[in-house]
């Protein structure tokens, strides 16, 4: 049973992130893999995908801003 309460907890809180947020690109991949590696570095998977959705969402987030200068760069003047 604290197995399912420990996913609950853990849907619950990446609901509440993604919440108000329609881009929300790169936190739930982020999500995942942090939630994976915190619970093999010691049973803290929440902490873990509340973390890898931050660095996920930053990352998508600096991706985009680089294709954007991308197209600006090559669009003709």
């Amino acid at each position: 049973m604290k197995a399912r309460s420990k996913f609950t907890l853990t849907a619950a809180t990446l609901t509440l992130v993604t919440i108000g947020t329609a881009n929300a690109a790169g936190c739930l991949k982020g999500a995942v893999v942090g939630g994976v590696a915190g619970h093999y570095a010691g049973h803290h998977a929440v902490v873990g995908a509340v973390g890898g959705c931050v660095v996920g969402r930053h990352l998508a987030k600096k991706h985009a801003e680089e294709q954007a200068a991308q197209h600006e760069a090559a669009r003709p003047q």
